[in-house]
């Protein structure tokens, strides 16, 4: 399972980040690599953060993690409605087959 790191600690995190950029002028790469070694954190999940971190400033086009976060509700809420539609149908052919047998008289 993958470590949850908090809002804070991610926060901090990309600021060493940032600050790591600004004075060195170097790659986001190595930034992430430098970074990322020091605080025990891989350099994809660094620089995937700070990706992130980029589009919810809006610096970076992408999605944002609000829109993220609502299509992954829109998804579930397809699939619940996806399943609750297959049962029905199944429920509506099995009644409707009930009204096609002749009733004992």
């Amino acid at each position: 399972m993958p470590t949850v790191y908090t809002q804070e600690f991610k926060q901090r995190a990309l600021r060493l980040m940032e600050d790591h950029l600004h004075h060195t002028q170097c790659s986001q790469w190595s930034a992430a690599q430098e970074v990322g070694t020091k605080l025990g954190i891989s350099p994809h999940t660094m620089r995937g953060w700070l990706k992130q971190a980029r589009r919810d400033a809006g610096t970076e086009p992408g999605a944002t993690t609000d829109e993220l976060e609502e299509l992954r509700r829109l998804r579930r809420e397809n699939r619940e409605l996806r399943r609750a539609n297959e049962i029905l149908k199944t429920a509506s052919a099995f009644f409707a087959a009930e009204l096609d047998r002749p009733s004992p008289k």
